[in-house]
């Protein structure tokens, strides 16, 4: 990575020294089929760039990551590549008042899902090619300016395999030649252009609204074909379509709408104008449930939405990341709640979205939402909770704050008076004080410009007869923000249920704030801050409140109340509040009742994550054996057929511990053992196989047989996974030797390799590796890509080796590497914060044993 980085002072100094008119790329792609004789496959890129200079200075530079150049021209003057190009940059000396820019270059394909990313199916060995750039990886396709605010139009040509199909942001058509042209784009960033090549599985439909009519298309590989569901994507594509034209009053700009599903994506997905870009994780092979489809919802949502906040309208560095991300985020829920079937998809934020927010916020490495980006890498860690959950959330309480009509009228204004530029967190806070007659710049320095969530508490006091004398909530943590937050009570009903009997909005403002309108109303069995979760804040409860959660947090008929009280018991929990345990406990109380899917799966995820991180040692035997018994009752009680069967088999067999557990999931895959209902496809066998295979029950010969049922990207995935995770010494020296020592995995295989060897129930196994780990880490950042490094170094922290001698080399490592590279600096520190916070909790736990 050294020589990569772009600090936001050059981009900044080349954004005053020129303005670019247009980019012409031809992409010669033949060379990603067939055999290579290369150490490196390469392809051939011929860039032409056409920019004025309109500041000051006669030199700059151009981006380029190739492994070489075979010529460079400048205004017909050739430059020698082995003097100007370093490998990262190009050196333009002698500019003129209008230049041309012409540059040829062999560039690699990538196999780390940054560039021009190439897959080999393994099921049909065909070849399929996609790029991903964001935040600056369009210079490993062709060479460009790689900074957002150097807009212009662009014009791609490729020459593709015989029999392959390519697309690219604008339109396109082979000509007689052979050759792939695409229609000029309107002026866009670098990091959104686009180029998607193969022989993929192409379906076509499309959207009109008046004299408006857009041309729509999916594709997936030709294998993944027959669990495609593109009647599904399009629905939700009109749907979004109708919700941003009725509400934003500026039709979508870039002509046609593709959406592309893609192997070995890192991302969720991408919103290149016109070519859209998404995991294909998001077909579903198997059964799942409909938080699996509102997932996928809300991600086409977020794309869409970006097509305006991002694309038409894109920020001038990173700093202002979240003028598109927390958009967007917001939007995906918000038009899904709105427009699609997807109604309650303000729940799922609430209790999905939020708790990223929650986590990122409480790190050390936390930041305002307008954060300080200084350079690439740094953007790159930035697409993080604050960016895009608590963004969103903030913008929740900002329509809240200063009403729905003038949010909408704002990004109205703010597309039309800044269409096809870039802008700064200024520019929207002025438009935004037009249309709500608010000071948005009181409201911005306390919820944009300052970090940490605050903490909301209610404070009650009652007379002789049980009637509220005085409500207050009280705000702690950081900088004190104003509020406005909704106030519920509730009180259980001659039926059982718990519902809400009275409510009241507020403004919280400083330290307590006392809700007049609720004095005088009855006890209340619960009360609940943040009802309806118009803000951005962790929830407490009074004694009174907590206890009743505990007794009775199923019976809450609200699911959005639910749900918030699920988040603010997990929050006690990391907090070190609430013991472990009980969080346990209260999980296996009442998830059985939990309605919604959603929900229900995050509480999955929690109480296995209390038992493996937050509860003592001592009780994590005792805690997951609950879990097993817990899971397996319900899933013995659920509707047959159910997605909650679903759900509680999945969990069943994630926490499966003893030998009556195994066989029965050894019974379910060979069909021994059946449960009324449950249909074990292909996707639930590899999630019946894997608990068996980290418990050394399943040898190399079972995995293999398994993936002869299953020879397919997904199969390779699961099978890779499967053989790290065995509980041997020698499996994982050599999964570590396969992603520490080498380069040569996928980036998806080098995630699987990662979630393998990574096994709470193998702490003692993989206990050598936390010194290793230390020891490798900085040579690894220098050497692979910033997304393989962050992996890497993410992934194989030894935050299962939960003791002080961890927590003591991770700052004894921080401290002899202050001058390491600060965003490989900020993986060790929020690892090392999630240790730190792991043992706070254990000790809680350990004091209620």
């Amino acid at each position: 990575m050294p020589g990569e980085n772009l600090s936001r002072d050059e981009a900044h100094e080349r954004a005053a020294l020129l303005s670019v008119d247009g980019y012409e790329v031809v992409l010669d792609l033949r060379s990603a089929v067939g055999d290579s004789a290369e150490a490196v496959r390469t392809f051939r890129s011929v860039t032409t760039i056409r920019f004025r200079r309109t500041g000051t200075g006669e030199s700059t530079f151009a981006d380029l990551i190739a492994p070489s150049v075979n010529s460079v021209t400048l205004n017909g003057r050739s430059l020698d590549p082995a003097v100007v190009f370093d490998g990262t940059r190009i050196a333009l000396d002698g500019l003129a008042d209008e230049n041309v820019l012409v540059v040829d270059a062999q560039c690699a394909y990538s196999r780390t899902g940054e560039g021009m990313h190439r897959f080999v199916d393994p099921e049909d060995g065909e070849v399929y090619l996609y790029t991903q750039y964001e935040p600056a990886d369009a210079r490993r396709v062709y060479a460009n300016f790689e900074q957002p605010d150097l807009k212009a139009p662009y014009r791609f040509a490729v020459t593709a395999p015989e029999g392959w199909t390519a697309w690219s942001n604008g339109a396109g058509e082979q000509d007689a030649e052979g050759v792939w042209r695409f229609a000029e784009t309107a002026p866009i960033s670098t990091y959104i252009t686009c180029v998607v090549a193969g022989p993929y599985h192409y379906v076509t439909d499309s959207y009109t609204r008046g004299e408006l009519e857009i041309p729509l298309g999916a594709m997936c590989r030709k294998s993944l074909a027959k669990h495609f569901d593109a009647d599904d994507v399009f629905l939700i594509t009109k749907q979004g379509f109708d919700f941003f034209h009725d509400n934003f009053d500026y039709p979508y700009p870039f002509g046609k709408y593709d959406q592309a599903f893609v192997p070995e994506y890192n991302l969720g997905a991408m919103e290149n104008p016109g070519m859209v870009t998404f995991r294909e994780e998001y077909i579903y092979r198997g059964k799942v449930t409909q938080a699996a489809y509102e997932s996928r919802a809300n991600v086409i949502l977020h794309e869409m939405a970006h097509m305006w906040f991002g694309d038409l309208v894109t920020m001038v560095w990173w700093d202002d990341l979240w003028l598109k991300e927390s958009f967007a985020d917001f939007m995906g829920s918000f038009v899904n709640a709105e427009a699609t079937r997807f109604t309650n998809s303000w729940v799922t934020f609430a209790n999905n979205r939020k708790a990223w927010a929650y986590r990122a916020d409480q790190l050390p490495s936390t930041h305002p939402i307008t954060a300080d980006i200084r350079d690439l890498e740094a953007a790159k860690l930035n697409f993080d909770g604050i960016t895009y959950a608590k963004g969103a959330s903030v913008l929740k309480q900002l329509v809240a704050y200063a009403g729905r009509d003038a949010f909408l009228e704002g990004a109205r204004r703010y597309f039309k008076r800044h269409a096809y530029g870039n802008t700064r967190l200024a520019d929207l806070l002025a438009i935004l004080e037009e249309t709500s007659g608010r000071d948005m710049k009181v409201w911005s320095k306390s919820w944009l410009q300052t970090s940490g969530v605050n903490t909301l508490t209610p404070a009650v006091t009652y007379d002789a007869e049980g009637r509220i004398t005085e409500l207050a909530v009280v705000q702690e943590g950081g900088e004190l923000r104003p509020h406005r937050a909704a106030v519920g009570l509730y009180r259980l009903s001659a039926d059982g249920d718990l519902v809400r009997f009275a409510r009241a909005e507020a403004d919280i403002t400083g330290a307590r704030t006392v809700v007049a309108e609720l004095a005088g109303e009855e006890k209340p069995d619960l009360v609940l801050v943040n009802d309806d979760d118009l803000t951005y804040c962790k929830i407490r409860f009074d004694e009174g409140s907590l206890a009743t959660l505990r007794a009775h947090l199923g019976d809450i008929t609200d699911p959005l109340a639910r749900a918030l009280c699920w988040s603010a018991l997990w929050n006690l929990t990391r907090d070190g509040l609430m013991p472990a345990r009980d969080f346990v406990s209260v999980a296996l109380a009442f998830a059985g009742r939990e309605t919604d899917i959603g929900v229900l799966q995050m509480v999955h995820a929690w109480t296995k994550s209390a038992v493996t991180l937050y509860a003592s040692p001592e009780w994590r035997e005792e805690g997951g054996r609950l879990l097993a018994e817990g899971g397996l009752r319900e899933l013995r009680v659920a509707e047959p057929g159910s997605e909650h069967q679903l759900t509680w088999a999945r969990f069943f067999a994630a926490t499966a511990t003893t030998d009556a557990d195994f066989q029965l999931l050894e019974g379910l895959l060979d069909g021994t053992a059946k449960i009324d209902g449950l249909d074990v496809d292909q996707e639930l066998r590899w999630a019946l196989l894997s608990p068996l295979a980290v418990h050394g029950r399943a040898d190399e010969d079972r995995i293999g047989a398994e993936l002869s049922r299953d020879d397919t990207a997904s199969g390779k995935r699961h099978q890779v996974r499967c053989l790290a995770s065995r509980p041997s010494a020698a499996v994982k020296a050599q999964a570590w030797a396969q992603v520490v020592e080498s380069d040569t995995l996928s980036n998806a295989l080098v995630e699987a390799t990662i979630a393998g060897f990574v096994q709470p129930s193998q702490r003692e196994l993989i206990a050598p590796y936390a010194e290793k780990y230390f020891a490798a880490i900085e040579r690894l950042w220098a050497e692979r890509s910033i997304q393989i490094g962050i992996d890497v170094v993410r992934g194989l922290f030894p935050g299962l080796q939960d003791s002080d001698e961890t927590l003591a080399s991770a700052d004894a490592w921080l401290t002899a590497h202050e001058s390491a590279p600060p965003a490989l600096r900020r993986l060790v520190l929020e690892a090392r914060d999630d240790l730190a916070r792991a043992l706070r909790a254990q000790a809680c736990d350990r004091l209620a044993g």
